[in-house]
């Protein structure tokens, strides 16, 4: 017999909670594994499609296979990956070739033809800056995450320093030794390959101690998942 003052027992979950959480605990560890090898699958196959109707009937794996194997015609052999194999060689050899004189004299003869056609110049020069840009070999990245108050004061937003500001940017902003101006890359959550290109005094710009992955996180994660449980040091 319990009494008013008394707390209430705890009720142990029912069996109906227990298979709930421990669906919702495989979910998120089988989601994450599954979309990725879905998604592997998807571009494999979907190159696949592309590359292999390039290739003349007597040279197509499954058909090679078929005849090395000694197997009857009708017989159905799901090659997948052939394709994304050729693909890489022919873009490695076109890179070599593209680095030699004649290659790039070609390349130069195709871009000058195109650029004469009104319509493709502007797809062409609009996909060739996207390639560059995601595809660049280059050895700068990100320096460290920050924190800067944007949109207004008052209000923090996570960012990614790049690098100082130069040239027009750096004398039409009038950054000088004393106040220089550092570019600062705020993300969106949750993707953050889109956000702003920001230029703050170096002075208005709080360096964090987690690194650029754990910044990435918190921002991905809308804020639910921190580098760690310690508290923020105070800004130097």
């Amino acid at each position: 017999m319990t009494t008013p003052f008394e707390p209430a027992p705890s009720k142990r979950p029912g069996l109906f909670s227990r298979m709930r959480a421990s669906f919702l605990t495989g979910l998120v560890v089988i989601a994450p594994v599954g979309l990725t090898i879905w998604l592997i699958w998807t571009v494999v196959g979907w190159i696949d499609g592309f590359v292999l109707p390039l290739v003349p009937d007597s040279y197509q794996p499954d058909r090679l296979l078929q005849t090395y194997l000694g197997l009857d015609p009708s017989v159905q052999i799901d090659v997948r990956g052939i394709g994304v194999v050729i693909f890489l060689i022919f873009t490695i050899i076109v890179g070599w070739m593209a680095k030699g004189l004649i290659g790039r004299s070609v390349i130069r003869y195709a871009e000058s033809l195109v650029e004469r056609t009104p319509v493709v110049r502007s797809i062409y020069s609009g996909i060739k800056q996207i390639s560059e840009t995601v595809f660049a070999q280059s050895d700068r990245n990100f320096e460290k995450a920050c924190l800067i108050e944007y949109p207004r004061k008052g209000i923090w937003a996570i960012g990614f320093i790049s690098t100082s500001a130069k040239g027009e940017v750096a004398r039409r902003a009038g950054s000088t030794e004393e106040e220089e101006l550092v570019g600062v890359f705020v993300p969106t959550t949750p993707n953050p390959t889109s956000g702003f290109l920001l230029f703050f005094p170096k002075a208005d710009v709080i360096e964090l101690d987690m690194t650029i992955e754990d910044a990435a996180k918190l921002v991905i994660s809308a804020g639910l998942v921190y580098p760690n449980g310690q508290p923020p040091k105070d800004p130097a």
